[in-house]
């Protein structure tokens, strides 16, 4: 019922930029919890960015000060600016979304995007 579709993901030398865009639609109440996490190859998914329903950030220590992540409520959407790419950020950038679907029904449910890879590389 809700979907995350993720978007700006590609190739990209050291030292480069990139925004992530992710956009959630279908049933949607409230969005509370909304970020990215990441998983290269081999290694286990690890938090990027989160923000909560008031757009207050959350990073990730290998990132903080690289990377910043914004959140538009109006829209349902978030975006992670990434800054001086390093080759160890290759991997599979996830969206997720903690969703409240209706104002009735206070259940919150976790929801995935598909991954966006994203890779550093010269």
């Amino acid at each position: 019922q809700v979907q995350l579709v993720e978007s700006g993901g590609g190739l990209v030398q050291p030292g480069g930029s990139l925004r992530l865009s992710c956009v959630a639609s279908g049933s949607i109440f409230r969005i509370y919890n909304m970020g990215w996490y990441r998983q290269a190859p081999g290694k286990q998914r690890e938090l990027v960015a989160v923000t909560n329903s008031d757009s207050m950030p959350n990073y990730g220590d290998f990132v903080k000060g690289r990377f910043t992540i914004s959140r538009d409520n109006a829209k349902n959407t978030v975006y992670l600016q990434m800054n001086s790419l390093k080759v160890e950020d290759t991997a599979v950038y996830y969206c997720e979304a903690v969703v409240q679907a209706t104002s009735v029904v206070l259940a919150r449910f976790q929801y995935w995007g598909q991954g966006t890879q994203v890779t550093v590389s010269s």
